[in-house]
């Protein structure tokens, strides 16, 4: 069966913020050749592109103080960006069985984000800046999440909504812990306090990795705290399964958060991976949708 990605994303400052340190990122992942000389005539030497292959979906949010935090997460999207496209063949490696290759390269993306982030920060007045990243890779069937911090990855399949990362604060470890509860971990502050995120003047970041196989009528939830601690799970799943497209998903969302109060920057990704009749195979795709061609 062939799908359809559809996806958007929305970032907004928030109703108390004076600026916006959250940054995202939607790519998809095509295979590419650029023919720079040839002594072909057109049009074969211009080269040639493939369909979309998979997709990439990257939040991040930044700490550190107004421009810090910006920089960093700004910087943790570009450099994620720039490390797919120049590592772009380890990115097909599932297909022939080489997985565990693959996910050992995205652990390595990470550790170039918080190379760049710790590098920036010693050439500049911000030194403790830091910010969370959590990233999903697409590569159909197949979907690989990486998470540092307390941003959020969600899937949303047959009517539940399930939260796969865990958020990397010390109050959420005292409540797997056993030492508090998770009203007491909110009421004492420390949901706030990370123990691991990208920068932040750590040294090193220890990402999670999780991957599962996707379905038909999936939906991918990416976003950063400025959603999760203003709109509980129950409301996030029912705003997705009634919003009709995922540009509606997500400003709904962001609407919710705004609504609950817009104490922090709000950021999300929503990705619905729906089927394609098969009478449709041949239609051309509206702008932003592409069509994925692949057996399930």
């Amino acid at each position: 069966m062939a799908i359809t990605v559809e996806y958007a994303g929305l970032t907004d400052i928030g109703r108390v913020r004076k600026n916006n340190e959250d940054h995202f990122l939607i790519a998809d992942l095509t295979k590419q050749l650029q023919v720079t000389q040839t002594s072909l005539t057109p049009p074969q030497s211009y080269g040639w592109k493939s369909g979309v292959t998979g997709h990439l979906f990257v939040v991040a949010d930044g700490m550190g103080g107004l421009a810090g935090g910006e920089l960093a997460s700004g910087l943790a999207v570009e450099t994620i960006s720039w490390y797919v496209a120049k590592t772009m063949p380890w990115f097909y490696r599932y297909q022939d069985g080489r997985e565990k290759e693959l996910e050992n390269e995205l652990k390595n993306a990470v550790q170039a984000v918080q190379e760049a982030v710790k590098d920036a920060a010693e050439q500049s007045r911000f030194r403790k800046m830091g910010t969370t990243l959590t990233l999903a890779c697409v590569l159909w069937p197949r979907v690989y999440v990486v998470h540092a911090g307390d941003s959020r990855f969600y899937l949303r399949r047959d009517g539940k909504l399930q939260r796969w990362t865990t958020d990397h604060t010390v109050g959420q470890r005292a409540v797997d812990d056993g030492l508090l509860t998770a009203a007491q971990a909110e009421a004492s502050g420390l949901g706030n306090a990370l123990w691991n995120c990208i920068g932040a003047g750590q040294k090193n970041v220890t990402p999670d990795l999780y991957h599962a196989t996707l379905q038909p009528g999936d939906e991918l939830l990416l976003c950063t705290d400025g959603l999760s601690r203003k709109v509980t799970d129950e409301a996030i799943h029912d705003i997705l399964v009634s919003a009709p497209t995922a540009e509606l998903a997500a400003s709904a969302l962001v609407t919710a958060a705004n609504d609950a109060g817009g104490s922090d920057n709000i950021t999300v990704i929503v990705a619905r991976m729906q089927p394609v009749p098969a009478h449709d195979l041949n239609a051309t795709p509206p702008d932003g949708i592409p069509i994925m061609a692949t057996a399930v």
